[in-house]
């Protein structure tokens, strides 16, 4: 049997197909990098499970998450938003999704697109480590810190410095399958073929 993260493992049958086809791969899209960006700051103070959960739900409330389109919600949307079962009905996140699209515009008109603004603060290249167990696994890094900082300079809302390690995490940034998990070494020599 292929042994997994501790996490995924002990967790449900959603969170066990995340976990083996999505989380920790390298992503490069934008309406990708907007969904993740949205859902890691809704999970704030609840279980990423809770979010997978309302994954679906939040791709229809969010018109399958269109930048260009949240960008322009106006109150009447976010009231209708707000009393959808479909999402996290929190005022706060709500709002920052919208400011959040207005600011990943800019992003996008400035770096040609967020994938290439967000990949630099790694250098390109996602980072290899090599954890043993769960418990070594950080909240936050200096990278993340870095990240947070620049992206709420820019505007964005919701980013603290976890939100972001857990998105870098989601996305591929870095590699934080623990060692013996089936993932990890797909993952470690994806990238050395690469680079």
């Amino acid at each position: 049997m292929q042994k997994r993260c501790a996490w995924a493992e002990n967790g449900s049958e959603l969170e066990k197909n995340y976990h083996d086809k999505e989380w920790g791969i390298p992503v490069h899209d934008d309406l990708l990098w907007f969904e993740f960006l949205t859902l890691e700051g809704a999970q704030a103070g609840l279980s990423w499970s809770t979010i997978l959960n309302k994954r679906e739900g939040y791709r229809q409330a969010f018109d399958q998450f269109d930048v260009e389109k949240i960008a322009n919600y106006d109150v009447a949307k976010i009231t209708e938003l707000l009393d959808s079962p479909q999402i996290v009905r929190n005022r706060l996140k709500v709002n920052a999704t919208v400011t959040n699209a207005q600011a990943f515009i800019r992003v996008q008109q400035e770096f040609g697109s967020f994938d290439a603004y967000i990949w630099q603060f790694v250098g390109g290249h996602p980072q290899i480590n090599a954890w043993q167990t769960q418990a070594e696994v950080p909240a936050t890094t200096a990278t993340s810190d870095a990240m947070s900082k620049d992206l709420k300079k820019r505007g964005f809302k919701f980013i603290g410095s976890t939100i972001c390690y857990a998105m870098m995490q989601a996305t591929g940034m870095v590699n934080d399958h623990v060692t013996d998990c089936f993932c990890y070494k797909a993952l470690a020599t994806q990238d050395d073929a690469k680079s």
